[in-house]
């Protein structure tokens, strides 16, 4: 039982709140920027700590306090057994593979099931990646990093993330690996794809509120990211450096200020089963 006076029934209140304050969760029809419009390279007039000078409607990303990625720094970590286990419904549908030039992303056309965050059902939408990973763990970065993205009823979106080290291939990329090698910038409609070949590994997971990594660097994301570390193999990470446009090989956004958020820690039971 959670006490109203202790600091998990606030941590827990605070949570509650965001997830539904409908004007101050992202939300998948904000505009989206177009390819060429920034980049990655710091230090660039078009580079990540630039962004806001680029667009009036990208403001956020220079103003904003709860903004993504970010270190998970273990020292700041709270467990937080009432998050409960991640609980995913997914199913196979149609899907097509696009290069973004910013990215390679795999959207689903049909209903591929569900995500379920403290009641809410956010409906998965797409996946893409990030090489190096965009969210650091006390401090250290990984090769790669997967973003299945969820969206809602009111259009307001959960991200789940997966790390991704050197080692045996991904299942989904080693599905996908053929068709991204010849993706050029064209779609390639891939037919019934299962989101099941996206492989958590773990029931630990993190987390905290944040923002779309990308311009408009919108706020109130609900960020999940998994604890255990998967791994792609390096033929598949250099397909998809090679598939995205030149200049965007590297396309991670360095980390941001916490600015004083809560980063949950949810560990199973040891009685639960795995979902």
């Amino acid at each position: 039982m959670i006490l109203p006076t202790s600091p998990n029934f606030f941590s827990l209140l605070l949570l509650v709140l965001v997830l539904h304050s409908s004007s101050f969760l992202a939300s998948a029809s904000d505009s989206k920027a177009e390819d060429g419009e920034y980049t990655y390279d710091e230090g660039s007039s078009k580079g990540p700590e630039n962004w806001w000078h680029l667009n009036p409607k990208w403001k956020t990303c220079g103003v904003g306090k709860l903004q993504s990625p970010i270190d998970l720094l273990d020292k700041r970590v709270q467990e937080f057994p009432q998050l409960g286990k991640l609980a995913k419904d997914y199913k196979p549908a149609p899907a097509v593979l696009k290069n973004r030039g910013h990215d390679i992303m795999l959207h689903w056309i049909g209903d591929a099931g569900q995500l379920n965050i403290n009641g809410t059902y956010y409906k998965l939408i797409q996946c893409h990646w990030h090489s190096p990973s965009e969210h650091t763990l006390n401090g250290s970065k990984f090769a790669l990093e997967l973003h299945a993205v969820h969206q809602n009823s009111k259009g307001e979106i959960a991200v789940i993330g997966i790390w991704y080290k050197i080692g045996h291939p991904d299942p989904l990329l080693s599905k996908l690996l053929k068709n991204i090698k010849s993706i050029g910038d064209k779609d390639i409609v891939l037919g019934v794809t299962n989101p099941g070949d996206i492989k958590f590994g773990s029931r630990k997971y993190y987390r905290y509120v944040g923002s779309l990594t990308t311009p408009p660097c919108t706020e109130g994301v609900v960020w999940t990211i998994v604890k255990k570390i998967r791994t792609v193999s390096r033929e598949q990470l250099r397909a998809l450096k090679e598939a995205v446009h030149r200049g965007y090989e590297k396309n991670a956004r360095p980390t941001q200020e916490l600015n004083g958020r809560q980063i949950w820690l949810y560990t199973p039971k040891k009685n639960e089963k795995p979902t």
